[in-house]
Protein backbone atom coordinates (compact mmCIF):
# COMPACT_ATOMS: atom_id res chain seq x y z
CA UNK A 1 0.00 0.00 0.00
CA UNK A 2 2.94 2.01 1.19
CA UNK A 3 4.69 1.60 -2.45
CA UNK A 4 1.05 2.97 -4.01
CA UNK A 5 1.18 5.99 -2.43
CA UNK A 6 4.33 6.68 -3.36
CA UNK A 7 3.58 6.12 -6.56
CA UNK A 8 0.53 8.52 -6.71
CA UNK A 9 2.85 11.01 -4.56
CA UNK A 10 5.73 10.89 -7.57
CA UNK A 11 2.61 11.02 -10.36
CA UNK A 12 1.51 13.98 -8.75
CA UNK A 13 5.10 15.55 -8.10
CA UNK A 14 6.29 14.80 -11.60
CA UNK A 15 2.47 16.10 -13.27
CA UNK A 16 3.13 19.82 -11.41
CA UNK A 17 6.66 19.89 -12.85
CA UNK A 18 6.64 23.12 -14.89
CA UNK A 19 3.59 24.61 -13.30
CA UNK A 20 4.51 27.88 -11.63
CA UNK A 21 1.76 29.98 -10.15
CA UNK A 22 1.19 33.11 -11.43
CA UNK A 23 3.93 35.45 -10.95
CA UNK A 24 2.88 38.88 -8.86
CA UNK A 25 5.98 40.96 -10.13
CA UNK A 26 6.57 42.40 -13.54
CA UNK A 27 9.14 44.23 -14.99
CA UNK A 28 8.54 47.43 -17.26
CA UNK A 29 11.23 48.94 -18.55
CA UNK A 30 10.42 52.31 -19.54
CA UNK A 31 11.73 56.01 -21.38
CA UNK A 32 12.31 58.28 -18.88
CA UNK A 33 9.92 60.83 -19.58
CA UNK A 34 6.72 58.46 -18.38
CA UNK A 35 8.76 58.40 -15.03
CA UNK A 36 9.70 62.04 -15.11
CA UNK A 37 6.87 63.42 -15.88
CA UNK A 38 4.73 61.77 -13.18
CA UNK A 39 2.59 59.91 -15.29
CA UNK A 40 3.53 56.43 -14.31
CA UNK A 41 2.84 57.61 -10.46
CA UNK A 42 -0.90 58.31 -11.65
CA UNK A 43 -1.47 54.84 -13.90
CA UNK A 44 0.62 52.52 -11.98
CA UNK A 45 -0.57 52.30 -8.81
CA UNK A 46 -4.14 51.84 -10.21
CA UNK A 47 -3.32 48.74 -12.26
CA UNK A 48 -1.23 47.24 -9.32
CA UNK A 49 -4.81 47.20 -7.45
CA UNK A 50 -7.02 46.16 -10.11
CA UNK A 51 -4.49 43.41 -11.45
CA UNK A 52 -2.76 42.00 -7.85
CA UNK A 53 0.76 42.82 -9.31
CA UNK A 54 3.72 44.38 -8.32
CA UNK A 55 5.58 46.48 -10.75
CA UNK A 56 8.99 47.19 -10.34
CA UNK A 57 10.00 50.31 -13.10
CA UNK A 58 13.12 50.20 -14.85
CA UNK A 59 13.68 53.97 -16.23
CA UNK A 60 16.44 54.60 -19.16
CA UNK A 61 16.46 55.90 -22.93
CA UNK A 62 14.69 53.85 -25.00
CA UNK A 63 17.22 52.20 -26.60
CA UNK A 64 18.44 50.84 -23.28
CA UNK A 65 14.92 49.94 -22.64
CA UNK A 66 14.64 47.93 -25.68
CA UNK A 67 18.10 45.90 -25.00
CA UNK A 68 16.59 44.90 -21.76
CA UNK A 69 14.12 43.40 -23.67
CA UNK A 70 16.31 41.68 -25.77
CA UNK A 71 17.90 40.57 -22.78
CA UNK A 72 14.86 39.25 -21.26
CA UNK A 73 15.35 41.34 -18.40
CA UNK A 74 11.67 43.30 -18.98
CA UNK A 75 8.58 41.44 -19.44
CA UNK A 76 6.78 44.72 -21.43
CA UNK A 77 8.35 48.15 -22.49
CA UNK A 78 6.81 51.25 -23.26
CA UNK A 79 9.44 53.33 -25.69
CA UNK A 80 9.53 56.16 -27.97
CA UNK A 81 11.56 54.95 -30.71
CA UNK A 82 9.49 54.26 -33.59
CA UNK A 83 12.50 52.56 -35.92
CA UNK A 84 14.16 50.75 -33.08
CA UNK A 85 10.67 49.07 -32.07
CA UNK A 86 9.88 48.07 -35.21
CA UNK A 87 13.62 46.50 -35.42
CA UNK A 88 12.70 45.46 -32.14
CA UNK A 89 9.50 43.43 -33.59
CA UNK A 90 11.12 42.28 -36.96
CA UNK A 91 13.69 40.55 -34.79
CA UNK A 92 11.12 38.17 -33.40
CA UNK A 93 11.52 39.81 -29.78
CA UNK A 94 8.06 41.35 -28.64
CA UNK A 95 4.75 39.33 -29.24
CA UNK A 96 2.25 42.09 -29.04
CA UNK A 97 2.51 46.10 -29.78
CA UNK A 98 0.62 48.97 -29.30
CA UNK A 99 0.10 52.37 -29.65
CA UNK A 100 -0.51 54.36 -26.16
CA UNK A 101 -0.09 57.90 -26.22
CA UNK A 102 1.95 60.57 -28.09
CA UNK A 103 3.04 64.39 -27.67
CA UNK A 104 5.13 66.14 -29.09
CA UNK A 105 9.29 67.16 -28.37
CA UNK A 106 9.77 71.11 -28.03
CA UNK A 107 13.09 72.92 -28.14
CA UNK A 108 13.95 74.91 -25.17
CA UNK A 109 16.85 77.08 -23.96
CA UNK A 110 18.00 80.73 -22.30
CA UNK A 111 15.09 83.01 -21.86
CA UNK A 112 17.45 85.49 -23.55
CA UNK A 113 17.68 82.90 -27.24
CA UNK A 114 21.04 83.51 -28.40
CA UNK A 115 20.53 81.80 -31.29
CA UNK A 116 17.34 83.54 -32.36
CA UNK A 117 15.41 80.37 -32.62
CA UNK A 118 12.30 81.29 -31.37
CA UNK A 119 11.94 83.29 -35.13
CA UNK A 120 12.95 79.49 -36.73
CA UNK A 121 10.36 78.53 -38.74
CA UNK A 122 10.97 74.95 -38.80
CA UNK A 123 13.27 73.04 -36.11
CA UNK A 124 15.66 72.30 -38.44
CA UNK A 125 16.50 75.85 -38.86
CA UNK A 126 16.12 76.03 -35.06
CA UNK A 127 19.01 73.60 -34.82
CA UNK A 128 21.00 75.34 -37.77
CA UNK A 129 21.30 78.88 -36.07
CA UNK A 130 22.29 77.21 -32.75
CA UNK A 131 25.23 75.42 -34.53
CA UNK A 132 25.98 78.93 -36.24
CA UNK A 133 26.50 80.54 -33.35
CA UNK A 134 28.06 77.75 -31.67
CA UNK A 135 25.30 78.59 -28.87
CA UNK A 136 25.81 75.39 -26.02
CA UNK A 137 23.24 72.53 -27.11
CA UNK A 138 23.07 69.68 -24.25
CA UNK A 139 22.35 66.21 -25.94
CA UNK A 140 21.30 63.32 -23.88
CA UNK A 141 23.75 61.61 -25.70
CA UNK A 142 22.08 57.91 -24.14
CA UNK A 143 20.56 56.42 -27.66
CA UNK A 144 17.00 57.16 -26.05
CA UNK A 145 14.03 57.95 -27.75
CA UNK A 146 14.75 61.70 -27.76
CA UNK A 147 18.49 61.53 -28.71
CA UNK A 148 17.67 59.48 -31.42
CA UNK A 149 14.60 62.07 -32.49
CA UNK A 150 17.81 64.64 -31.85
CA UNK A 151 20.13 62.99 -34.86
CA UNK A 152 17.53 62.61 -36.69
CA UNK A 153 16.94 66.08 -36.84
CA UNK A 154 20.70 67.28 -37.09
CA UNK A 155 20.78 64.37 -40.17
CA UNK A 156 18.25 66.53 -41.95
CA UNK A 157 19.65 69.91 -41.01
CA UNK A 158 22.82 68.22 -42.91
CA UNK A 159 25.12 68.98 -40.28
CA UNK A 160 27.47 67.25 -37.39
CA UNK A 161 27.32 68.95 -33.87
CA UNK A 162 30.83 68.88 -32.88
CA UNK A 163 33.10 71.51 -30.28
CA UNK A 164 33.11 72.53 -27.37
CA UNK A 165 29.39 73.97 -27.38
CA UNK A 166 27.53 70.99 -27.93
CA UNK A 167 27.57 69.52 -24.94
CA UNK A 168 26.72 65.28 -24.02
CA UNK A 169 25.20 64.38 -20.60
CA UNK A 170 24.69 60.96 -20.68
CA UNK A 171 21.94 61.21 -18.80
CA UNK A 172 17.42 61.07 -18.74
CA UNK A 173 15.51 64.18 -19.41
CA UNK A 174 14.91 65.46 -16.51
CA UNK A 175 18.51 65.67 -15.49
CA UNK A 176 19.30 66.86 -18.99
CA UNK A 177 16.93 69.50 -18.77
CA UNK A 178 19.00 70.46 -15.32
CA UNK A 179 22.02 71.24 -17.01
CA UNK A 180 20.92 73.17 -19.86
CA UNK A 181 19.33 75.01 -17.30
CA UNK A 182 22.49 75.36 -15.44
CA UNK A 183 24.73 75.59 -18.08
CA UNK A 184 22.23 78.39 -20.16
CA UNK A 185 22.34 76.09 -23.13
CA UNK A 186 19.54 74.52 -25.83
CA UNK A 187 18.16 70.91 -25.63
CA UNK A 188 15.26 68.63 -27.33
CA UNK A 189 13.26 67.64 -25.01
CA UNK A 190 9.58 65.94 -24.59
CA UNK A 191 7.05 68.23 -23.91
CA UNK A 192 5.33 66.43 -20.96
CA UNK A 193 8.64 66.73 -19.17
CA UNK A 194 9.38 70.28 -19.60
CA UNK A 195 6.02 71.25 -18.27
CA UNK A 196 6.52 69.01 -15.19
CA UNK A 197 9.57 70.92 -14.34
CA UNK A 198 9.45 74.20 -15.59
CA UNK A 199 8.77 76.11 -12.55
CA UNK A 200 12.60 74.71 -11.34
CA UNK A 201 14.52 75.37 -14.73
CA UNK A 202 15.09 78.87 -16.36
CA UNK A 203 14.28 77.53 -19.70
CA UNK A 204 12.12 78.42 -22.23
CA UNK A 205 9.77 76.83 -25.11
CA UNK A 206 11.75 78.54 -28.48
CA UNK A 207 10.39 76.01 -30.95
CA UNK A 208 7.55 73.33 -31.50
CA UNK A 209 5.33 72.44 -33.73
CA UNK A 210 6.79 71.43 -36.47
CA UNK A 211 5.48 68.02 -37.48
CA UNK A 212 9.23 66.77 -37.57
CA UNK A 213 8.52 66.58 -33.35
CA UNK A 214 6.02 64.38 -33.14
CA UNK A 215 6.61 61.62 -30.15
CA UNK A 216 4.63 58.58 -30.38
CA UNK A 217 5.01 55.98 -27.52
CA UNK A 218 4.57 52.17 -27.73
CA UNK A 219 4.30 49.00 -25.33
CA UNK A 220 5.68 46.19 -26.40
CA UNK A 221 4.76 42.73 -24.81
CA UNK A 222 8.44 40.81 -24.84
CA UNK A 223 7.83 37.61 -26.50
CA UNK A 224 8.23 34.36 -24.45
CA UNK A 225 9.52 32.23 -27.14
CA UNK A 226 12.75 34.55 -27.01
CA UNK A 227 12.12 33.86 -23.12
CA UNK A 228 10.49 31.56 -21.34
CA UNK A 229 11.20 32.82 -18.18
CA UNK A 230 9.32 36.26 -18.60
CA UNK A 231 5.95 37.41 -16.93
CA UNK A 232 4.06 36.90 -20.40
CA UNK A 233 0.79 36.94 -18.80
CA UNK A 234 0.99 39.65 -16.58
CA UNK A 235 2.62 41.99 -19.78
CA UNK A 236 -0.64 41.19 -21.50
CA UNK A 237 -2.81 42.66 -18.66
CA UNK A 238 -0.51 45.83 -18.13
CA UNK A 239 -0.89 46.06 -21.99
CA UNK A 240 -4.85 45.54 -21.70
CA UNK A 241 -5.09 48.36 -19.17
CA UNK A 242 -3.03 50.67 -20.83
CA UNK A 243 -5.25 50.66 -24.06
CA UNK A 244 -8.22 50.19 -21.90
CA UNK A 245 -10.77 53.51 -21.51
CA UNK A 246 -10.24 54.21 -17.94
CA UNK A 247 -6.27 54.12 -18.62
CA UNK A 248 -6.74 56.77 -21.57
CA UNK A 249 -9.10 58.70 -19.32
CA UNK A 250 -6.21 58.89 -17.08
CA UNK A 251 -3.24 60.12 -19.88
CA UNK A 252 -5.83 62.37 -21.09
CA UNK A 253 -6.41 64.36 -17.78
CA UNK A 254 -2.90 63.81 -16.59
CA UNK A 255 -1.30 66.92 -16.40
CA UNK A 256 -4.52 69.54 -16.80
CA UNK A 257 -5.03 70.61 -12.72
CA UNK A 258 -0.36 71.76 -13.17
CA UNK A 259 -0.21 72.86 -16.60
CA UNK A 260 -3.49 73.49 -18.09
CA UNK A 261 -3.51 71.11 -20.82
CA UNK A 262 -2.44 67.30 -21.00
CA UNK A 263 0.76 66.36 -20.85
CA UNK A 264 0.28 62.97 -23.44
CA UNK A 265 -2.76 62.20 -25.71
CA UNK A 266 -4.17 58.81 -25.95
CA UNK A 267 -3.95 56.93 -28.86
CA UNK A 268 -7.53 56.90 -30.65
CA UNK A 269 -7.51 53.44 -32.67
CA UNK A 270 -5.17 50.14 -30.97
CA UNK A 271 -3.64 48.54 -34.76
Amino acid sequence: MKYRCLAIATAILVGCQGCQPASTTLTLATTTSTRDSGLLDELIPRFEAEAGIDVKVIAVGSGQALELGRRGDADVLLTHAPAAEQQFMSDGYGDEQHRVMHNTFVLVGPHSDPAGSENASEIVIAFQRIAGTRSRFVSRDDQSGTHRKELDIWQHAEMTPVGDWYLKAGSGMAASLRVASEKQAYTLTDRATYLALQDRLELSILCQGDSLLHNPYTLIVVSRKKHAGINHSGARRFAEFMVSPRAKEQIQSFGLEKTGESLFVPAVTDP
